[in-house]
């Protein structure tokens, strides 16, 4: 049995699957110490929306965690920077914002907007758009 060309064509472009957006929904913090130390101050933001090499930079400059200072006891430091590494995700390793890495910024380009509205107050405050967040769950809500 031979397929014209264009029933091939057909059935590849329904066969190839979509490219999916890994940030959309990545998994949810699942150790409880980075929920709790990190979720202290802000979101226990997710391993996955970072790659392992930021995670590293991250840990090791708590003591300017940007702008703060983060004092955790050595043993914790390590666990904590043991669970991001093992779960980061992908994106430029030499950029420790997570709002700084391309993918954030290709799909938050239209909502520059949204930065001064007063519920949202800034770009790290995922919640304030995507209910999901603290759950892993950021698509368009």
């Amino acid at each position: 049995m031979r397929i014209s060309p264009l029933a091939a064509l057909c059935l590849l472009a329904f066969a190839t699957p979509v490219a999916a957006n890994p940030f959309k929904r990545v998994a949810p913090v699942a150790d409880p110490l980075v929920r709790k130390e990190c979720g202290e101050c802000h979101m226990a933001f997710q391993p996955g929306l970072l790659p392992a090499g930021s995670w590293s930079r991250i840990m090791d400059t708590l003591s300017d965690h940007f702008g703060d200072r983060a004092t955790l006891p050595p043993d914790q430091v390590k666990a904590i920077a043991a669970y991001l590494t093992a779960n980061a995700g992908g994106g430029d390793p030499m950029v420790t914002r997570i709002t700084g890495q391309s993918w954030w910024q290709r799909e938050h380009r239209m909502a520059a907007a949204e930065w001064s509205r007063p519920s949202v107050k800034s770009k790290s405050n995922c919640a304030a758009c995507h209910a999901g967040a603290e759950a892993g769950r950021y698509e368009d809500d």
